[in-house]
This record gives C-alpha cells, sequence and structure tokens, in this order.
C-alpha cells in the first residue's frame, strides 16, 4: 500500500471527496433528512461508517468483537440524531476513526503484511492482511461518502464549504 495514495484518497484526491469536508458543515437538521426512495440519512451514513471502522480498528488490535447477525444492526433505526450534541459526537468519532487508520495505514511494510485474525467465517473468504483491512475500510467509506455527496445535492447543501466538485 502505498501511504501517500491512501491518505490522497482519504483527504479526498482525485475521484474521491475528502470524507471529513462532506459531514464537518452539515448540522443535524439536515443530517437527519431522508429522500424518498432513499432508505438512509447522512446520520445513518455516518454511523454505519462509524460501526464498521470501530469494528475493524478493533479486529485489528486483536479483539474479536461480536459480528452482527445482520446488516441491520450496522444502522440506526432512527433516521434523525437525538440532539446536535449527539451529531456531533457522531462528527467527532467520525474524524477520530478516520485519524486511526491513518496512522495504522503508516505502519511499516512488514506490520501492513500482518494477518488480522478473523473473527467471522466470512472473514475467511477474504484478503485480511493490515493492507487488506485498511483498503476495505477506506473503500467502504468512499462508497458511502459518495452518498452523502449525493444526498447533499438532493437538498442543494453541495459543495460543502471545505470544497468539492460541483460538476
Amino acid at each position: 500500500m502505498s501511504n501517500r495514495v491512501f491518505e490522497e484518497l482519504l483527504q479526498g484526491t482525485g475521484a474521491h471527496a475528502d470524507s471529513l469536508a462532506c459531514i464537518e458543515d452539515v448540522s443535524a437538521e439536515l443530517a437527519g433528512k431522508t429522500i424518498e426512495g432513499f432508505p438512509h440519512s447522512i446520520w445513518q451514513l455516518v454511523s454505519h461508517m462509524n460501526f464498521w471502522m470501530d469494528y475493524e480498528i478493533q479486529r485489528i488490535a486483536g479483539v474479536a468483537p461480536p459480528y452482527p447477525d445482520h446488516a441491520a444492526l450496522s444502522w440506526p433505526t432512527e433516521a434523525t440524531p437525538a440532539s446536535e450534541k449527539h451529531w456531533s459526537n457522531a462528527k467527532d468519532t467520525f474524524t477520530a476513526l478516520l485519524q486511526e487508520l491513518s496512522t495504522l495505514a503508516q505502519s511499516p511494510p512488514e506490520a501492513l503484511s500482518h494477518e488480522v485474525k478473523p473473527s467471522h467465517p466470512a472473514h475467511t473468504k477474504m484478503a485480511s492482511s493490515l493492507q487488506s483491512v485498511l483498503w476495505q475500510a477506506l473503500v467502504h467509506n468512499s462508497y458511502h461518502i459518495g452518498q452523502i455527496a449525493l444526498i447533499r445535492r438532493c437538498f442543494h447543501a453541495w459543495p460543502p464549504r471545505g470544497g468539492g466538485d460541483t460538476w
């Protein structure tokens, strides 16, 4: 893994939107809005990414967190954050988890090739080096950050204050 490429994608270089810029200026009200026909709000997307980043960071640390029985268990059921403070905490958690992934991505090559123990049978069917787990987390986030960008566009709240493509 190129640390530089990982950092560039994490920071929104090239085809990727900047993950932090996409949520930093979103209010709790906007975070809880939904679009007809789309199943999740920005709040739910960020909470879902937080769930899986935390899950993978625990796994990397050698903890075997319980794998959810159903995908729905990695999503909050409510579309709207309970309060502005609740939303602010979710954004702070998102920022901290991204920083942890970034720090892990700067590990030396021998550490990046270290195998992360599976905590679910599904993990045995895919690459599970530290490098692979980090890339999976980055790509998972990229997918959902794209959804957040689209939701923001639908609500005429794009580009974010931190910048973003408008074409």
